[in-house]
């Protein structure tokens, strides 16, 4: 479809994150703290993207010890080599992701995996180096997005809630950048991978960027940049999950940690650690 001539949108194409590599999956084994491993202790391999969901995964991998189960941890920096090792049985569960995107990559890849249980939300946020304030956003300005669906059309809504674009009232929550029907600062939209979007932030005026990438790249990148609005956390349906293959949901060891995921300890980490940029999601 062809967009509206008041916008434009820019598709770009950008370079995977260098990492190191585990035997050629884009990812990197981390093992995790000391945990008094045993002969016969149960281990479950789970991928994750390194913040927040490894930190929180490690925070909880003591409580999954003392209910009998080992963690291993395996780190990605992309939204797609995680499923596709799940599904391989490289891993046994993974945890980086929202069952919107999970059911509609499932979907796509024709892959068997399922949602074992919610832990935390990553609320979408608009950042910017430029700006300190919504109202300072000008006409014209250049406005990065995630390129995958699902969060794509998160950030529309977003920026919808914020009046900076009008939707159509057919677009519920799949909506697409063909569902814009009024964009009266005239905001040139930019599709870019999400795990690239903070490296081009200072190019840019604004980014609606995931909150995992963005505390991931404030720790390398030091970003000097200002929240000008935050999705709502109140009956957010992107809550990040627990996955596994399907089947496995009622797997003991699955069930352990999931209840470590869930624990007091794990909550009163996250909310010490992200200020509110994560939050519980149980």
């Amino acid at each position: 479809m062809k967009p509206p001539a008041s916008f434009l949108i820019i598709p770009l194409a950008f370079a995977a994150i260098s990492v190191a590599l585990l035997v050629g999956t884009g990812c990197k084994k981390s093992e995790a703290p000391a945990t008094g491993e045993a002969p016969g202790v149960p281990t479950l391999r789970i991928g994750v993207n390194p913040v927040p969901h490894g930190e929180i995964l490690r925070a909880a991998v003591p409580v999954a010890l003392r209910s009998g189960v080992r963690i291993e941890v395996v780190e990605f920096t992309d939204y797609v080599q995680p499923n596709v090792a799940l599904a391989d049985g490289q891993l046994d569960a993974n945890y980086f992701q929202h069952v919107p995107y999970l059911e509609r990559f499932s979907a796509d890849r024709q892959l068997s995996l399922s949602s074992a249980g919610a832990v935390h939300l990553e609320p979408l946020a608009l950042y910017s180096t430029k700006f300190r304030q919504l109202a300072e956003l000008p006409e014209g300005a250049q406005v990065t997005i995630p390129s995958d669906p699902s969060n794509a059309s998160r950030a529309l809504h977003l920026l919808a809630d914020q009046g900076l674009l009008r939707l159509k009232e057919t677009a519920g929550a799949v909506a697409t950048v063909g569902d814009v029907v009024g964009n009266p600062r005239k905001l040139e939209l930019r599709e870019i991978d999400a795990e690239q979007q903070p490296r081009t932030l200072e190019d840019v005026a604004a980014a609606v960027i995931n909150g995992n990438y963005f505390l991931e790249a404030q720790k390398h990148l030091k970003l000097d940049a200002k929240v000008l609005a935050r999705e709502s956390s109140t009956r957010n349906p992107y809550a990040n999950v627990l996955v596994v293959r399907k089947g496995d949901e009622s797997r003991p060891e699955v069930r352990v940690l999931l209840k470590a995921l869930q624990s007091g300890e794990v909550r009163h980490f996250i909310e010490a650690q992200y200020g509110g940029a994560v939050v519980p999601a149980f």
